[in-house]
């Protein structure tokens, strides 16, 4: 007899999920499991998994020569999992690493219509170099919608810092942002890469630039010394569905024209 997909079933097969998931290595964001591996350890008849891989965008079957595989997508599964298991994000992100920590993070901002891109480098060819003594940058995630552009250093932190340290890293984060802005050309190429389109950049222009840090912890602080918001990654999603009429409360750098650099054939 088949049995029933019921919510208790489906919030059963998450936990199942979660602790095969949780046991797997962290720096693997796309976990291949055997079917028969997977089979052996969840508690579920041979149709009612199947039913279930099949309401779930996260987990899929797939096959190469003669072996069937399980898949799952560890970004997808933590999202999901809020719906149905009794953790919050930071305890499910606990089974990444700091670069699935920043998948995580995108993902997030995806789902709240945001383009993004993550680890952008950029050297500084501005004589700001001369003054900070640095030229080399990498910025974890850049998101745009509309005009506003998120630039996140992202912090998996497991332990609660200091103020001081915290207040130092959004700092730099300000520091990036600023040579970021005196570089119009790259800056330009940005725009283009994240949106991955050809249209007319100037249409997004004037431009909102926020730098921000989310961190893996909850740190007790909201904004450091500069305005530089403090976003844990409990708070992101409600933090981006806010940005609207809370963006004043914090330091922002607008840009009000980019390069357009031409081709030379």
């Amino acid at each position: 007899m088949n049995e029933p997909i019921t919510p208790e079933l489906i919030r059963k097969f998450f936990y199942q999920l979660y602790f095969i998931v949780k046991n797997s290595r962290s720096e693997v964001l796309d976990l291949w499991l055997e079917f028969s591996e997977i089979f052996s350890k969840m508690e579920f008849s041979r149709h009612a998994l199947d039913k279930l891989v099949s309401l779930c965008d996260f987990v899929k079957f797939e096959r190469t020569n003669y072996t069937k595989y399980f898949t799952i997508d560890k970004i997808s599964f933590i999202i999901e999992s809020m719906k149905f298991l009794d953790y919050d994000i930071k305890n499910l992100s606990e089974i990444l690493d700091y670069s699935g920590f920043e998948a995580l993070i995108e993902e997030i901002l995806r789902r709240n219509n945001m383009k993004t891109i993550k680890n952008f480098r950029f050297t500084d060819k501005s004589d700001l170099k001369y003054k900070t003594k640095q030229k080399r940058y990498e910025i974890d995630v850049i998101a745009i919608r509309q005009k506003v552009m998120l630039v996140i250093d992202a912090k998996q932190w497991k332990k609660r810092d200091s103020y001081s340290a915290i207040n130092k890293a959004a700092n730099l984060q300000l520091q990036r942002v600023i040579a970021l802005r005196s570089n119009p050309d790259i800056f330009g190429d940005l725009i283009t890469n994240v949106l991955k389109t050809k249209l007319s950049k100037n249409r997004y222009l004037p431009l909102t630039i926020l730098p921000m840090m989310v961190t893996f912890e909850e740190s007790g602080y909201k904004l450091n010394n500069k305005q530089i918001p403090l976003v844990s990654i409990a708070q992101l999603n409600s933090f981006v569905q806010e940005l609207s009429r809370t963006m004043e409360c914090f330091k922002t750098i607008q840009v009000d024209k980019v390069s357009i650099q031409k081709k030379i054939c």
